[in-house]
């Protein structure tokens, strides 16, 4: 499952997001984990949600994501739940069509390797394409 909370700067993406990852922590059985660009979320997520500043690794664009994503499936098989905090930064482009095949392609390892993402995007609902509305 792909979940994109999208909206404009100022919505509540973040929020909304934050209140489903700490809900999560009560419900799930895997492990949690958030990526973000910086560690803004530090104090507002349950500490046992493994948070990681993407910053840190130096990587940009959609191929380097997606491999990250894929070692961190490598050495913990038991994540069951993704967050991206502003996919549009951790791609470094607010291309939709970018940011729409990384929505497939998370929906096609998150369907082999029992992994739900839900992610934020700065994107105006009433105008993004068709590929990524289908992830709202």
């Amino acid at each position: 499952m792909v979940k994109l909370i999208a909206g404009l700067s100022g919505t509540g993406k973040t929020q909304q997001m934050v209140a489903e990852i700490n809900e999560a922590v009560e419900k799930e059985q895997g492990s949690l984990v958030c990526i973000e660009l910086k560690t803004s979320l530090r104090y507002d997520l349950n500490y046992k949600v493994r948070l990681i500043e993407y910053q840190t690794y130096q990587l940009e664009g959609i191929a380097s994501l997606k491999a990250f994503i894929s070692g961190l499936h490598a050495g913990n098989f038991d994540i069951t739940h993704l967050y991206l905090k502003s996919i549009h930064r951790l791609l470094g482009t607010d291309d939709p069509a970018v940011m729409a095949d990384f929505c497939a392609w998370c929906e096609h390892f998150g369907q082999e390797n029992g992994i739900s993402f839900t992610m934020t995007a700065r994107v105006d609902p009433e105008a993004a394409p068709a590929g990524l509305k289908k992830y709202m």
